[in-house]
Formats: structure tokens, C-alpha cells, sequence
């Protein structure tokens, strides 16, 4: 992957990792897929999305997803996204309730959070690829060890980001991440299946905003239409 277009202020910070072994693997072992015939979200040219939209200098908030949405037309890069014209899924959804109660923002008429991924808001799926209708399916290819490294490479370098982590598989990122500098918020996954249990309720984006706040950085809009 020495080659992927990657928006320039992330290649300088990643360069290093795109030349590891583990990635070189990665990338045989994703063309191999697609010649096979496997339908692979997103698509190639999106993969790194949430690195063109959010340069590394501006991000405030990190939300950690786990892999991409798995059916046709809806991964575009971006956890929790899908393009404008797709159906918003029910985790997208919950989100969506939670920022109603939170600060009463009206329910979005659609799913791209690409407003948030231009203020500094990077969302950042663990895993950046997936086959189509088997959710999960490239957990530990090395996708893993590359999301790892950018939140390395973040805590190292930048203070005061609030990383959302929403569902056991983004909380096992805290080990990377300084909680003196830098605000944790976590809370069960936004999935119907979990929602309930305390997702609905914690209040991310009202506690976001006042801890930038707090630290003279500018709020998030978190209006998406």
C-alpha cells in the first residue's frame, strides 16, 4: 500500500506504516479477495475516507466503529455513515435519538455524517474493509494493528481529542489512548441489540462539546443536515 492516496498531512504521519509488512499482506490479501469475485465495501477509493475528510492537524474527536456496513451502497468510509440517499441504519438511528435528547438536534432526513468529519471529527472504523453480508469478516487481517498505530500516533502528538468509544471493540482501544490528556467518553454500542443498556442516555455530545469548551477549542455543529 506505499502507493494509497491518502490525504497528505495523514501520509506523512502513517508513511511508515504503510511500508510494514503486515500492511503489505493486507493489501495482497484484499486484491486476492476482489479476484476471487467478492464483492469488498467500501469501495477501493473510499477506503480512507475518514483521512481525506478529517486532516490529521484538525481532529478533535475520534468516534471508533468497528467494521464497515456490509451491505450494498452503504460503507462510504466513515463509521456510522452512509451516502445521502441510503437508508440510515438502526445504530445511525439510536445515534440520532441519543443527539435529540442530548441537545435536541431534530432527527437528520439522512446518514452522512460528512458535516462532523469536516470540523475535525474523525470516524475511524477498527477494521476498514468488509465482504459483502458477513459483518466481521476481515477482523484480523492487520486492519486492527493499522487503527491501533493511528491512535498511537494521535496520542502522541495531540492533546485534549475526545475519543467517543462506543461498544466493547472500540474500548478495547483505551490501552492507546492517555486519559490525563485527552477525554474518554464510553458507553455500550448504539446496536438496538445494546442501545438500552446505556448508550440511550450518555450524553456524548453535550459532554464533547463542553469539554472542547472547557479547553478553548471551538464546539461541534452537530447538526448534520
Amino acid at each position: 500500500m506505499a502507493n494509497v492516496k491518502i490525504e497528505g498531512s495523514w501520509k506523512k504521519q502513517l508513511i511508515n506504516e504503510f511500508d510494514k509488512d503486515y500492511m503489505k499482506s493486507l493489501s495482497i490479501h484484499l486484491r486476492n479477495e476482489k479476484k476471487l469475485g467478492k464483492d469488498i465495501y467500501p469501495p477501493s477509493h473510499l477506503i480512507f475516507n475518514a483521512f481525506s475528510l478529517t486532516k490529521f492537524d484538525d481532529v478533535k474527536i475520534v468516534i471508533i466503529g468497528q467494521d464497515p456496513y456490509h451491505g450494498y451502497g452503504q460503507a462510504h468510509g466513515l463509521s456510522f455513515s452512509v451516502e445521502q440517499g441510503t437508508k440510515v441504519p438502526p445504530s445511525l438511528q439510536n445515534i440520532y435519538k441519543e443527539l435529540y435528547n442530548d441537545i435536541g438536534i431534530p432527527i437528520p432526513r439522512h446518514g452522512n455524517l460528512s458535516k462532523w468529519a469536516d470540523q475535525g471529527v474523525l470516524l475511524l472504523n477498527a477494521i476498514l474493509t468488509v465482504e459483502s453480508g458477513k459483518p466481521g469478516s476481515h477482523a484480523n487481517y492487520g486492519w486492527e494493528l493499522f487503527t491501533t498505530a493511528v491512535l498511537q500516533i494521535l496520542n502522541q502528538k495531540k492533546k485534549k481529542i475526545v475519543y467517543i468509544l462506543w461498544g466493547q471493540k472500540a474500548q478495547e482501544k483505551c490501552t492507546f489512548i492517555n486519559a490525563v490528556d485527552n477525554l474518554i467518553i464510553r458507553s455500550p454500542h448504539p446496536s438496538p441489540y445494546s442501545a438500552y443498556t446505556g448508550f440511550f442516555g450518555s450524553r456524548p455530545f453535550s459532554k464533547t462539546n463542553t469539554y472542547l469548551k472547557e479547553n478553548k477549542i471551538d464546539p461541534i455543529d452537530w447538526q448534520v443536515d
